[in-house]
This record gives C-alpha cells, structure tokens and sequence, in this order.
C-alpha cells in the first residue's frame, strides 16, 4: 500500500474519533427538544383553558397558572441545555476540523494547545448541558404536583 494512503487513512481516522462524540450531542439535543416542545404546548394548553373561560374555579385557575409559570421556568432550562450543547457540538466540529488539518500538515502556524482548549471546552459545555437537563428534570417532577388532591 502507498505511505501516503496509510498517512491519510491515518489522518482521517484521528480526525474522526471525535465524530462520535457529535452522535451524543446530537442524541441530546433531540432530548433536550422534545422536552421544550413537550413543556411549550403545556403551557399554552392551560393559556388557552384559562383564556377561552374552560375553568371558571378561582382556585383551580391560580393552580393552572402556577403550573404555567412552572413550565416557563422549565422551557427556559430547556433553551440554555440547548444553547450549551450547540456550543458543544461547536467546539467538537472545530477540534475535528484542528485535527484533520494539522494531520494533514495543511496548518502549521496555529499551536496544537488549540486542539486541547476546544475539545475540552466542548466536553465542558456538553457537562453544562447534562447538568441543567438535570435540574430541570428534577424541577419537572418536583412541580408535577404529586401531593394535590385530585376531585
């Protein structure tokens, strides 16, 4: 086999042990939607109850409002996950882009510390992303309202 195949195959096969890494951000971010869009048409679920005069129990009706304001708060965790795992799937595209190219001897001036800083930062921000989709999975259960008595 010709040096330069194996050197390209080479270079082709670092570049992409990353890839993988976008599979999981990709499998987050489809996560993170359907749970955004689950706690959006909730919300206005119970903007449209409240609106079109559906329940008329003043009682009920301050429930339904605090379980919208619930899912706000929810939607809003919902958007920073997102933002946070897009931003890591940023950083882990430039580190395969940094690895391809400096395998590929195409970039010598950038220093190789960049190909650290991004894929840890991508990491990082993948982190982030789990951590707030935990807060607000416990947030979601925690405002389920268990504990109300059902007529």
């Amino acid at each position: 086999m010709d040096p330069s195949i194996d050197t390209i195959t080479n270079n082709i096969q670092l570049a992409l042990a990353p890839v993988f890494l976008l599979t999981a951000v990709a499998t987050l971010f489809n996560a993170i939607s359907t749970r955004l869009a689950r706690t959006v048409d909730r919300m206005r679920a119970i903007q449209e109850k409240i609106q079109d005069g559906l329940v008329t129990d003043e009682s009920v009706i301050r429930h339904m409002r605090i379980e919208a304001n619930e899912a706000k708060i929810r939607g809003r965790l919902c958007t920073l996950a997102i933002f946070f795992v897009v931003l890591s799937g940023v950083f882990i595209s430039v580190t395969v882009l940094e690895l391809f190219f400096f395998q590929a001897g195409a970039v010598r001036s950038l220093k190789t510390d960049y190909v650290v800083w991004t894929f840890v930062l991508g990491l990082t921000s993948f982190m982030t992303s789990l951590s707030i989709v935990l807060g607000e999975v416990v947030y979601a259960y925690w405002s389920a309202g268990w504990h109300l008595h059902r007529r």
